[in-house]
């Protein structure tokens, strides 16, 4: 049974989403106002955290603040709000994912076992892709056996992309990760650090890190044996 602290006003809302979840094993302890958020979080120890962002007492954001600097907890907002500017500050807050209002609920609970799937693996856990393996404690990348120098921002970078093997990363995703900035539709940066990535890795072809037109880049997983 999985404990989730879902922090929502809206009582009717806060029902459907306790009782949908507790169908799968999930004991939803509901809280409707921010400025209890914390003590409710401190006397129950969730083990996944579901927030509103207007909220009385206290803003969401402040919450995800004050959670995020006493746990590690995965903590996904789900909100009315679709400014943009809202998700990027949540994210850099230290949320784990953002999702709008409404929300079908099977949908909520893929994005609540993902959340668990991540966090499952410890943080300094190494990424082994084929013959590829970063260590995230010595910030070190090993291809076929031998270590590839890479300077902060291609390690970053490679990470980011490794980290989500088989899917696209768009630019402006990756700018955030990287800087918690957004893509001005200019900034080349990305493109000459990947440009970098693959000359370090004899990829030419962009076999390994595929540019997907449009979209951003992918990181094959199938071209690292």
């Amino acid at each position: 049974m999985q404990r989730v602290m879902l922090v929502e006003d809206d009582a009717r809302l806060a029902a459907l989403v306790g009782e949908y979840l507790g169908e799968f094993d999930y004991a939803v302890d509901v809280v409707g106002r921010g400025d209890r958020a914390l003590e409710r979080f401190s006397a129950t120890q969730p083990d996944l955290v579901i927030l509103d962002l207007t909220l009385p007492g206290t803003d969401g954001m402040v919450v995800c603040r004050q959670l995020r600097q006493l746990s590690a907890v995965p903590i996904l907002i789900l909100t009315a709000r679709e400014d943009m500017f809202d998700e990027v500050s949540c994210l850099e807050q230290g949320a784990d994912d953002y999702v709008n209002k409404p929300i079908q609920p099977r949908v909520l609970l893929a994005r609540l076992r993902a959340l668990q799937r991540r966090g499952s693996a410890p943080a300094d856990a190494d990424v082994v892709v084929g013959a590829l393996r970063i260590s995230r404690a010595d910030r070190a990348v090993f291809w076929r056996g031998r270590e590839v120098a890479m300077n902060s921002a291609e390690f970053k970078l490679f990470l980011i992309l490794a980290e989500a093997a088989g899917k696209v990363q768009s630019r402006n995703d990756i700018l955030i990760k990287m800087r918690g900035i957004e893509f001005d539709g200019l900034d080349r940066s990305i493109d000459n650090c990947v440009s970098r990535l693959r000359r370090k890795f004899d990829d030419g072809a962009s076999e390994r890190i595929k540019t997907v037109w449009g979209e951003g880049y992918l990181f094959s997983p199938s071209a690292w044996e």
